[in-house]
Parts: C-alpha cells; structure tokens; sequence
C-alpha cells in the first residue's frame, strides 16, 4: 500500500498523488467531537478536485456494526482514501469500531493519505498523542469502552505539527521513554510504500 502522510493538508510531494479521474473517500470521523465536523468539507473536496479526484464521505461510523466486508468492498471502488486531522483518539475508536485496518489489508491498490489525526492513525501506537489530543473525548454515540487502535501500517509513531508546544511536549516524552517516532512539521509530507 502506498502511504501519503502531512501534518497539514498537503505539503510539496502532494502532486505524486495526482490521478485524473480518479475516486476517493474522505474520513473525517476525527471532527466527530465537533458540532461543525463537515465546516472543512468543500475545502478538503477542492484540494482533492485539483488532483483529479472525485470525492464522497466516508463515515466510519456506517460500518461499526457490520463485518470488514462492506467496508472492504466501499474501499475496493476507489484510489484513494483521504483522512483529515481531528482527534487522533476519536478517529483511532472510528477507524477500529468500523474495522479499517483489516479492511486496508484487502485493498493493495488503495493510496492511504491522511494529515495530522489522519496520519498519527498509521502509527504503531498512539503514545506520546495523548500530549497533544484529549484521549478521553467521547463524541456522542461512542463509548470509552470502544478501544483506540491504530493501524500500525508504520512500525513507528508520527508527531504532527513539529514546532508547536504540544507537539515538542509530545516528542519530549517519547524522547525520554526511548520510543521511536518521526516529526512533520506543518507544510511536510512523505510518501511511504509498504
């Protein structure tokens, strides 16, 4: 699977994503927690649009009461799935809820893109996130006995906006337990295969 990953929206290597007629899924399960989660909705369809892609909503939460196979066959019609930043724990209920990492698994061809929620999702874990996003928001129709799992299509942890405080407080704390991560600092992106 090919991975882009920002810390926001889309950084200098976005053009490699370019694909005209293209068919992608925008996740934004990240801003449940906001009553105005789709006030950034035309904005992500233009960025998308400018690529070549035609886009829908993904909204993970359709699919946590079905089996992998509905949502496998959702990602199976398009070329790209674009997940917007948010709530790193929010969306990481969302995406395990809805079973996107077995999902992914099923789909070689997909691009996987996502910014700041979007690409801390891909991470081995959420440590050192919690510095940065309330690990305790309950957006209605969750539970806290939903678990956060990411996707751990990287063997390491992504830190998003490096440079403000909460990412550096962040970053410090995985410093100091010895765990591996990489920073994005707004404006950087890299493409990743795995």
């Amino acid at each position: 699977m090919r991975m882009y990953l920002s810390s926001y929206r889309f950084g200098r290597r976005a053009s490699a994503l370019t694909y005209a007629g293209g068919r992608a899924l925008i996740v934004v399960n990240a801003l449940d927690e906001y009553e105005r989660r789709m006030l950034s909705w035309d904005r992500e369809v233009d960025d998308l649009a400018q690529l070549g892609y035609r886009s829908e909503e993904l909204d993970l939460r359709d699919y946590w009461r079905s089996p992998a196979g509905p949502l496998h066959r959702r990602l199976d019609n398009v070329d790209l799935i674009w997940v917007v930043g948010g709530n790193a724990f929010v969306l990481a209920r969302a995406a395990t809820a809805a079973g996107l990492a077995a999902a992914l698994t099923e789909s070689s061809n997909l691009t996987y893109a996502g910014y700041s929620a979007g690409a801390c999702l891909t991470s081995i874990d959420l440590r050192g996130i919690d510095r940065m996003d309330d690990q305790n928001s309950c957006p209605p129709a969750y539970s806290m006995d939903m678990p956060a799992h990411t996707l751990r299509l990287t063997s390491t942890r992504v830190v998003p906006h490096a440079g403000s405080e909460e990412a550096d407080v962040a970053a410090a704390h995985l410093r100091m337990r010895k765990l591996e991560f990489f920073e994005l600092a707004d404006g950087e992106d890299m493409l990743l295969d795995t």
